[in-house]
């Protein structure tokens, strides 16, 4: 009986709990509303269905939310991941459209390569901004956010930019072993993360730096080339985010593409239970999260509700699972549960 209780008090208190139950709720309204919705066939060699879907879709906020979640953990945070994915979508369709053989493969390859690199470069802008000139990320990245959107319309001209390169949009469409080769490409970034960050030293010392720069810097941590990392890497991750979103409909429009995905970004980070305040991480959260939000888009249509409510319904919905995950919140319940304590009085004293 001890270590059954053990382990339900761990299971409980695991800051996994809610984000999990959370999406099993979503889940389950959904098989509520409508039974088949669990219903997996396959079809020309490759799986469909709802749940197929929501992991095809939930693969751009995986990637924003994988880079955003070592920027916060570093105290910082990335507000220009969407005009980075914009940025990225640009160049990759201008260059596929200015190619000679526009459907050739290595056309494909080598604009995708040019907008990454793009990427990286402009992420790194954000960390040597915040690491060597001091400025608040908050600052440092919203520049890029606001000037990243001009700098995409710039690349385009201002118009749709409309590509027809089959590999390219097989980033969006394409299956591999019948699951969704957008997923998988997040997946796979999301497994490389998990090895860097927690089969060596980098993810101890994000977490270091996170917690209290300045001892690190004491301690020999070079607490600038860690946050230089992270957001080069975030502005990889919403390269790749912003490739996959163009893949999907073999177009660019610089205006919209990635827009608010920041926010989405953030919302699976914190859901997942990662702290605004820096320090420790979780990657594992951040999937479950991103999971979340792209259950919680596929809900919204399926159980009814109007269409200039969503965002105010998504609100709703985020901000409850925040506050069950609020530690004062928890520790409320568990004095409810528990009772209130009552003091002893010690031994001879008057009552």
């Amino acid at each position: 009986m001890p270590e059954t209780a053990t382990l339900t008090q761990r299971v409980l208190r695991h800051p996994l709990l809610w984000p999990v139950l959370a999406l099993v709720v979503l889940l389950l309204i959904n098989v509520v509303v409508k039974p088949n919705f669990f219903d997996i066939r396959m079809q020309d060699g490759h799986l469909y269905g709802n749940l197929v879907d929501i992991v095809r879709n939930s693969a751009p906020v995986l990637l924003v939310a994988l880079g955003m979640t070592l920027v916060i953990a570093t105290r910082g945070i990335d507000l220009s991941v969407g005009a980075i994915a914009a940025i990225s979508a640009a160049v990759a369709c201008t260059r596929i459209v200015g190619a000679g053989d526009e459907a050739a493969l290595t056309t494909a390859v080598l604009a995708c390569t040019y907008a990454l690199a793009v990427c990286i470069v402009l992420g790194a802008w954000n960390g040597f901004l915040v690491s060597v000139v001091g400025i608040q990320p908050i600052i440092a990245t919203l520049i890029l956010m606001v000037a990243g959107r001009g700098i995409s319309m710039a690349i385009t001209d201002g118009q749709i930019t409309t590509v027809r390169n089959g590999w390219f949009s097989d980033l969006a469409s394409g299956y591999v072993l019948t699951l969704p080769l957008a997923f998988i490409i997040a997946l796979g970034v999301f497994v490389l993360t998990a090895i860097l960050t927690r089969r060596t030293a980098l993810g101890m010392l994000i977490e270091a730096v996170g917690i209290n720069p300045e001892a690190s810097r004491l301690a020999g941590v070079r607490s600038r080339t860690i946050i230089w990392t992270v957001y080069a890497f975030s502005g990889f991750c919403a390269g790749v985010a912003g490739l996959v979103i163009a893949a999907n409909t073999n177009s660019v429009n610089a205006n919209s593409l990635g827009l608010w995905i920041e926010l989405d970004a953030i919302l699976a980070v914190v859901i997942g239970g990662t702290s605004l305040a820096g320090g420790r991480f979780s990657l594992t959260g951040t999937l479950v999260g991103a999971l979340f939000i792209a259950t919680l888009a596929r809900t919204i249509p399926n159980i009814g509700i109007p269409s200039e409510l969503n965002y105010l319904f998504k609100a709703v919905v985020v901000i409850a699972v925040c506050l069950l995950q609020s530690p004062k919140v928890r520790a409320l319940f568990r004095v409810h549960r528990r009772g209130p304590s009552v003091p002893v009085l010690a031994k001879g004293s008057a009552a």
